[in-house]
């Protein structure tokens, strides 16, 4: 897709190529993300990232509680009170946001600077929000990991917390999956089994970066 949806230039610091994993909720991304673990390809998790910066004295702790008073226990932050205290309120989510982002963006920054340092050929960054922020022009190769609706909706249901409200207002913030798979450098279908998956995985990584 890449003609129809042309992405600036890269500058290259090194010659690590940058693979952007991405997906609305419950697609499979993690799947598809310990599938290029294995591969040995290192995997940032922006997801990973925020449960460290909310977790044990972690350093989202301290002005995430002071913005959100009450969302904190002993060390660390309880996602399941500052979710309460973000669902439904734009103004709180973006609050939040403006908090995270940034710590997430420089540890990022350090992960792709050991990938430089080690020399790894190809790095891959898990992003759930990807197209839906300003930055998928800094990828490679991007790719979506996707499901049919139904599959999505179990999956997504059987998280714990997760209750119909809270999911269909998480989608109201995701760009609609199938706008996705047409911006997508590829697309891993992760509901017709875990083979099938990696077996798409691989071949894709082939086409597009050799």
């Amino acid at each position: 897709m890449r003609g129809l949806h042309p992405r600036k230039v890269r500058p290259r610091r090194w010659p690590t190529r940058i693979i952007g994993l991405t997906g609305s909720i419950a697609m499979g991304k993690s799947t598809a993300s310990a599938f290029l673990a294995r591969a040995r390809i290192p995997v940032f998790s922006s997801d990973a990232a925020v449960h460290t910066l909310l977790g044990p004295d972690g350093l989202g702790v301290g002005p995430v509680s002071e913005r959100f008073p009450g969302v904190k226990t002993g060390n660390a932050i309880d996602r399941a009170a500052l979710g309460k205290a973000v669902f439904g309120n734009p103004a709180a989510l973006a609050a939040l946001e403006a908090i995270l982002h940034p710590m997430v963006k420089s540890q990022r920054a350090h992960f792709f600077q050991a990938a430089a340092l080690r020399r790894h050929a190809r790095v891959a960054v898990e992003v759930p929000l990807l197209f839906e922020t300003p930055q998928h022009d800094m990828f490679d190769m991007v790719i979506v990991v996707s499901a049919p609706a139904f599959l999505q909706r179990q999956r997504a249901l059987r998280r714990p917390g997760m209750t119909p409200a809270r999911l269909s207002a998480i989608l109201a913030r995701q760009m609609p999956d199938a706008k996705k798979r047409r911006l997508a450098d590829a697309v891993i279908p992760s509901g017709l089994g875990k083979r099938e998956t990696l077996r798409r995985l691989k071949r894709s990584l082939k086409i597009h970066l050799g």
